[in-house]
């Protein structure tokens, strides 16, 4: 609300002048502005959440014959181990239609780096022509020639025909006691960037404690049952 205040001056006789001065009311501005506030906190996304897609293999649609070939052939097993260190073997330990058993032998576990030229180099040459299509659609994606609709589509187009095609690795990722928090946040990371195909964070067996005994000497990853039996 505004308001006009008149004064008058004058001096005995003579003739008097009004003077006007402007007075400006800003009190129910406050309250607008407090509505304005309260409609943009209501109305606007502060933080979107940023979310990480963790693929599972699918126990509907997988035979029994076929799940024991994909852990023989395309399956990964990736040990976050203590002091940064980063292990995995391929296939699995211990085989039972051939009865191969690689729990005593420490060159089955191998040694890799949380870095560019170890576990993302490994991972880009087990998943290459799927990876190269991948980094083409990524490429358009970034340059908005596709919607991310289309990628996602295509993206998964990509990966169900290298299913068909080859052998498409299925990444297990077993954190040990000893593994930092970054440690998993890096190999999450590197799932993203190579593109692998399916991956998930498990817990350790029996049988990955003991690998790592058996290639560090470590007695620190044993359960105090098999310490108790390795001391036997």
């Amino acid at each position: 609300m505004s308001e006009v205040q008149v004064k008058e001056s004058g001096e005995g006789g003579k003739n008097k002048q009004k003077k006007q001065t402007l007075r400006v009311d800003f009190t129910p501005m406050v309250d607008m502005n407090m509505l304005l506030i309260t409609f943009f906190m209501f109305c606007t996304t502060l933080l979107k959440p940023q979310t990480m897609n963790i693929n599972m293999p699918s126990n509907d649609t997988v035979k029994d014959d076929d799940k024991q070939q994909v852990k023989n052939s395309g399956a990964i097993t990736l040990l976050l181990a203590g002091d940064d260190q980063l292990y995995y073997y391929e296939g699995m330990p211990k085989d039972d239609k051939t009865g191969e058993d690689h729990f005593n032998d420490p060159d089955f576990l191998h040694l890799t780096s949380y870095e560019a030229d170890g576990l993302r180099e490994y991972l880009i040459k087990r998943n290459v022509a799927a990876y190269e299509q991948i980094q083409e659609l990524k490429v358009q994606l970034q340059n908005q020639e596709i919607p991310d609709s289309i990628f996602r589509r295509k993206s998964k187009e990509i990966y169900d025909k290298a299913k068909e095609t080859t052998t498409l690795p299925t990444v297990m990722i077993k954190p040990t006691d000893f593994a930092s928090y970054k440690n998993l946040v890096d190999v999450l990371d590197e799932m993203l960037v190579t593109n692998i195909g399916p991956f998930a964070v498990i817990e350790q067996e029996l049988g990955d404690r003991y690998l790592l005994y058996k290639k560090t000497n470590d007695g620190k990853y044993l359960t105090p049952e098999q310490v108790a039996e390795a001391s036997r």
